[in-house]
């Protein structure tokens, strides 16, 4: 972890972390497909958009141009989206910023740093708009994606009208609180316990059922 990071305005650069998953494979996958479908539905839901966390600094330019692109055009664009703003500036926050660069590897403390869904964004620049939408999109299904096309035309052709007609799209972006996180976090300790137990139970379930399919 970066226990001191050096905070420094930066124009472009971007790494992307990749996530990889394993197959379950064999005769007793249909019967437990639908136990994890129903256990990956209770904690996913449907997939949607990928939420953005924007790293920034109040006096970072780039910071600003990164988060003017994000609050005049991605939030309109993807309705169901929602932005976390974390000041690097205001030294409680720097836990959670130093946790992200370690996760994303950067090695410097430049900003802005964008997390969008699993991958990570140091600098910014206008050529990056594309990517940065692609990584928004990454799990969304065919039909949001055509209903973000759609409103991304219509910005395209009258954005003042477009905003205006969605004016309470501007509270997808708020900013972040060490001091509330943590009372979020002291508040759903209990749900944790729950979704821990529910764990135990399907997979419980489901050593009975290839057990017995075994026999």
């Amino acid at each position: 972890m970066i226990k001191s990071a050096k905070i420094t305005c930066v124009y472009q650069n971007n790494f992307s972390i990749i996530t990889t998953s394993k197959s379950i494979k064999g005769e007793n996958m249909k019967k437990l497909s639908a136990l994890f479908a129903l256990l990956g539905l209770a904690f996913v839901g449907a997939a949607s958009a990928a939420d953005i966390t924007v790293y920034y600094s109040p006096t970072c330019p780039h910071c600003h141009h990164a988060r003017d692109f994000i609050s005049n055009n991605l939030i309109y664009e993807y309705p169901t989206i929602t932005v976390t703003e974390v000041n690097v500036m205001d030294q409680t926050n720097m836990d959670k910023f130093n946790e992200t660069l370690t996760k994303c590897k950067y090695e410097s403390g430049g900003v802005p740093v964008l997390t969008v869904g699993e991958k990570c964004f140091q600098g910014y620049a206008d050529f990056m708009q594309a990517e940065l939408r692609e990584a928004v999109e990454a799990d969304m299904s065919d039909a949001d994606k055509a209903v973000a096309a759609e409103n991304k035309k219509a910005m395209e052709t009258d954005a003042e009208k477009f905003k205006a007609e969605h004016a309470d799209r501007k509270s997808a972006i708020s900013e972040y609180s060490a001091a509330a996180a943590a009372e979020k976090k002291t508040a759903g300790s209990s749900s944790v316990w729950f979704w821990g137990l529910l764990i135990v139970l399907v997979a419980g379930l489901g050593i009975v059922l290839v057990r017995k399919d075994k026999k």
